[in-house]
């Protein structure tokens, strides 16, 4: 049997990271949400941790600092950008190499395909 794709999704939003977590669940997906960036990247510490295929990201109050950006570029793993114009214009924002960026506004809907396509894209 093939194993569920494991995403992250990071937001201090709680309903919509729920929201979120809902639909990578319906749509076959193993997902597990944080509040902070900080508290995921300290669990990757554990070698027990499973690693995720996917990491989601919302910007918005998250307080990123240059150490955990770099920190997930180590991590090789596909981080997806959620955000609105501030967040997404901010210096340190605009430096990384996101897999990809979706601008407010955009629907639960959007994100998990987005997903799904980098799945089939690591897949391959």
């Amino acid at each position: 049997m093939k194993s569920r794709p494991l995403v992250w999704i990071i937001s201090n939003q709680h309903w919509p990271r729920v929201y979120l977590r809902a639909e990578l669940i319906e749509r076959g997906f193993d997902a597990v949400g944080y509040e902070e960036i900080s508290t995921a990247l300290r669990w990757l510490r554990y070698p027990r941790t499973p690693k995720p295929q996917i990491i989601v990201l919302e910007l918005r109050g998250q307080s990123l600092t240059p150490k955990e950006l770099e920190r997930l570029k180590q991590l090789g793993i596909p981080v997806i950008a959620l955000g609105g114009v501030l967040e997404l214009n901010a210096p340190l924002i605009k430096e990384f190499e996101w897999a990809a960026v979706l601008k407010r506004p955009f629907r639960i809907g959007d994100v998990v395909d987005v997903i799904e396509q980098l799945i089939e894209k690591i897949e391959d």
